[in-house]
């Protein structure tokens, strides 16, 4: 090897045995991936799940090291003696060496990411936190928390440096003319080639009409949605969707019109006045009160697990669980995305994620509103408030657009004498949840009835702490959340606690829900559908609503249809992806989310999961771990795989086309 590594070869040979440590370098990462990971991927795992793993990893990782390395490749077949050099060998090594630690330093950083998002990282992360001045501190908190990585990162890269090839070539060993001319030819066909199979591992393959690999190609690989996360990896994700359409219109219809016979998201039955003497509902200006709670997932609440767990699981929520005593709850309810910032057009919007995050996309700058825009020019005071920074993760924009006449945030917060100011600041995002939630209850008070409020909370979000004088109360549990989903239930008992001796409070609807779910530690709730249980709780102290269970699906989507008509808004028409859950019959209720390029949709008893071409699998809701797959099996599937079709393509139709505000004397809103 010594020998060929100082003829011309040199360097195209030291290339390929270098791309081959650079492979090495991205199976010990996925390998690290996995076991950080480790009880999200075991139920998938098998001797033939784990071949397609490998295929498919080869496949992605091939794909990242071209991409990332056609610089280093370009250096080391330059056809020019002249670069035969140490000095040279040495700066492409510089290259190689700074290329690999920072795809390992991705990847790593992504496995510590994967439980909250079930996916891997893509650049909608960088718009998600591009307002956010307290990224340094999470970074510094997880890598201290996360020790062992940065010794694995510093292992690996020392190891590579120690394995990487150089060649032993020198100009001076080409020193006549038809040397160095050799030379060249021999070295311009190596690049050739090198360029040709760059472009093929670049796309996945040379095929024609085969479009490159995206990462939804990642779901033929695998059995579960969640485990594309494994074979793909986090540079190839950040690449592939640089810059890409967020959204394409399906074909599954031939029109819109074709679509709306099977699914309309347009509400047309509240605009209207009652007619005299009809039992039709009157206009009813209740105050709605939306708490959007911090990665509230349904695992935490004991609430919601009585029929699980032997019936002995208490949960870690005592006060929202006397809620649910006297509240209307859906046994199955989810949430439509995995981030933060799916949550708010989910619930304030009736608008769910399908593929990026909607705020993040192009589509966000359509004419749409939300809820606070209707109620707002139907007499209401609306107001959001967010313990955050103002801007934090771009939702005093987003609160803006959609409506709302007033944001209150840390700032808003610390100009009130009476609160505390600066010093209930956390030290990472915002006002600790107990103090701000008093905050909000005080500020409802000063509104004119009927308003209309959202607030997000803040405490039960990484880094995981809670304040310095409750650490002895809630303490280090299995997982760091759990001491903050305690801390945050206790600041939501005292808010309902000030809440029911104000004047507004009973006549007000109040709905409990997450922003999205977090860490988990059974089984059943790192599951594909598993991941998106969120609470949909709905309180009315009135009784108009009447508190129950009941044997349906519920969604955040639902949340704006089910309020708007409950109420009797009869304004306009208005556009809400989800459902009226209070006049919708329990069999009919349904849920949809979107997962690795894989659309869930819940109904009639099943989750069907479905790629966008076909259905991959379709479970029994009740098969809480999702071991039984009944895909042809089902009499209900085709009918499931029509209204999925029609659901996802209204919603790609009219993001493409800025059709989200419905007006009377549009013919495609019918």
């Amino acid at each position: 090897m010594k020998r060929l590594l100082t003829t011309t070869f040199g360097s195209p040979i030291a290339l390929v045995l270098n791309l081959l440590l650079a492979y090495a370098i991205f199976f010990v990462a996925r390998l690290t991936y996995f076991f950080v990971n480790y009880s999200y991927f075991i139920d998938g795992l098998s001797a033939s799940s784990l071949w397609m793993w490998v295929r498919g990893s080869l496949l992605f990782d091939t794909t990242a090291i071209l991409y990332t390395h056609i610089l280093y490749i370009v250096m080391m077949l330059l056809p020019l003696w002249r670069k035969e050099n140490q000095a040279y060998h040495r700066l492409c090594k510089w290259v190689f060496m700074v290329v690999n630690a920072l795809s390992l330093a991705i990847n790593l950083a992504d496995s510590v990411y994967f439980p909250f998002t079930l996916r891997r990282t893509t650049t909608s992360v960088f718009r998600e936190f591009d307002n956010e001045n307290n990224i340094a501190g999470i970074l510094l908190h997880n890598a201290i928390t996360h020790w062992y990585l940065i010794i694995i990162f510093i292992l690996i890269l020392w190891l590579a440096n120690k394995l990487y090839v150089m060649p032993h070539t020198d100009h001076s060993h080409y020193k006549s003319l038809r040397q160095r001319l050799v030379y060249g030819a021999q070295l311009f066909v190596c690049l050739a080639v090198a360029a040709v199979l760059t472009v093929a591992g670049c796309r996945g393959g040379l095929q024609s009409g085969v479009r490159p690999i995206t990462i939804s190609n990642a779901n033929q690989y695998v059995e579960r949605p969640t485990d594309c996360a494994l074979v793909l990896n986090t540079p190839f994700a950040l690449i592939r969707t640089i810059g890409k359409s967020d959204f394409v219109v399906p074909d599954y219809f031939p029109s819109l019109a074709a679509a709306t016979e099977v699914y309309n998201p347009i509400m047309w039955m509240a605009y209207k006045a009652p007619r005299p003497g009809s039992n039709e509902r009157l206009p009813n200006k209740k105050n709605i009160v939306i708490l959007i709670v911090e990665s509230f997932g349904r695992e935490y609440i004991g609430g919601f697990n009585r029929d699980f767990f032997g019936g002995k699981y208490k949960g870690y929520t005592p006060n929202v669980d006397k809620l649910i005593d006297k509240s209307l709850v859906y046994r199955f309810s989810y949430c439509n995305g995995r981030k933060s910032i799916d949550g708010m057009p989910s619930i304030l919007c009736s608008i769910p994620r399908f593929g990026e995050p909607f705020i993040l996309t192009p589509a966000s700058m359509n004419n749409y509103t939300g809820m606070p825009g209707l109620l707002s020019k139907w007499g209401y005071q609306t107001a959001f408030f967010h313990g955050a920074n103002r801007g934090s993760m771009g939702f005093l924009a987003f609160a803006n657009k959609i409506g709302f006449q007033h944001y209150y945030g840390r700032q808003d917060y610390d100009e009130d004498p009476r609160f505390g100011g600066d010093k209930d600041f956390d030290g990472n995002w915002g006002i600790w949840d107990e103090p701000f939630l008093q905050y909000y209850c005080a500020k409802m008070g000063e509104m004119k009835q009927p308003f209309m409020t959202a607030l997000f909370t803040v405490s039960s979000h990484d880094p995981f702490v809670v304040p310095e004088k409750y650490k002895n109360i809630y303490k280090e549990e299995h997982l760091p959340i759990q001491k903050c989903i305690r801390y945050t239930d206790m600041a939501i008992g005292k808010f309902f606690e000030s809440a029911s001796k104000q004047p507004w409070f009973k006549n007000t609807i109040f709905v409990l829900t997450s922003d999205h779910t977090n860490q988990s530690d059974h089984e059943q709730y790192k599951t594909d559908i598993g991941g998106f249980c969120s609470p949909i709780i709905i309180y009315d102290p009135s009784g108009e609503i009447k508190p129950g269970r009941v044997d349906g699906v519920a969604q955040q989507i639902d949340i704006m249809p089910t309020l708007l008509c409950h109420i009797g808004y009869n304004a306009t028409p208005y556009l809400a992806f989800g459902k009226d859950l209070l006049h919708t019959p329990a069999k009919d209720t349904w849920a949809v989310n979107y997962l690795n390029g894989i659309y869930q949709y819940v109904k009639y008893g099943y989750v069907l999961q479905w790629d966008g071409k076909q259905t991959k699998a379709i479970y029994r809701v009740t098969d809480a771990l999702m071991k039984h797959n009944l895909l042809g099996h089902v009499p209900e599937q085709a009918k499931m795989e029509r209204e999925l079709k029609a659901i996802i393509y209204q919603y790609m139709y009219r993001m493409v086309h800025d059709k989200m505000y419905p007006t009377i004397n549009n013919p495609e809103d019918q």
